[in-house]
């Protein structure tokens, strides 16, 4: 049975941000951990820190700090769902995250969303309320063994097109 969850992960944004990444709903590790993409078979961070070629950030804190020097902001599509562990197939009763403050404080120049659920997500709950569209990335969840690290990084850098002045 699902259950209702609430988002209790803060979002990661500056007036300096110039992306904005966004996943579904944080994993039962990342909401243990109490950051984004905290399963450590995750690969995000690696795949962020490879693009970016900077050192891969290991604490809460570096990973915060690594997203504000680089530019970046990063959220989740949904505030509150019902979800069957970390199977994002299984969430009903979306409820969209209010992007406006990160919108409204930043320059965002593109929104990216992580992982086929969190791109239909937004295409259906956000998209018309913010009126632009986000570039959807494959997940960098261990579910999506189907997609090599060097593929994964392939597909992440189209995020430096927007950071680079």
């Amino acid at each position: 049975m699902a259950e209702k969850l609430i988002h209790t992960i803060s979002p990661v944004y500056d007036e300096n941000s110039r992306v904005l990444i966004l996943g579904s709903f944080p994993s039962p590790k990342s909401r243990e951990y109490g950051f984004f993409y905290g399963h450590p078979q995750n690969r995000f961070w690696k795949v962020l820190a490879a693009v970016l070629e900077k050192p891969l950030p290991r604490t809460n804190e570096e990973k915060h700090a690594f997203l504000l020097e680089n530019g970046i902001a990063l959220w989740d599509v949904l505030h509150a769902c019902e979800i069957e562990g970390a199977s994002d197939a299984s969430i009903a009763a979306p409820e969209p995250n209010d992007l406006s403050p990160i919108l409204s404080a930043a320059k965002i120049r593109a929104v990216f969303t992580t992982g086929g659920t969190a791109a239909k997500l937004y295409k259906r709950h956000i998209q018309p309320a913010v009126g632009r569209e986000a570039i959807p990335l494959p997940s960098t969840s261990p579910a999506n063994c189907a997609r090599s690290f060097e593929s994964l990084c392939e597909s992440y850098r189209v995020i430096q097109n927007y950071l680079e002045d």
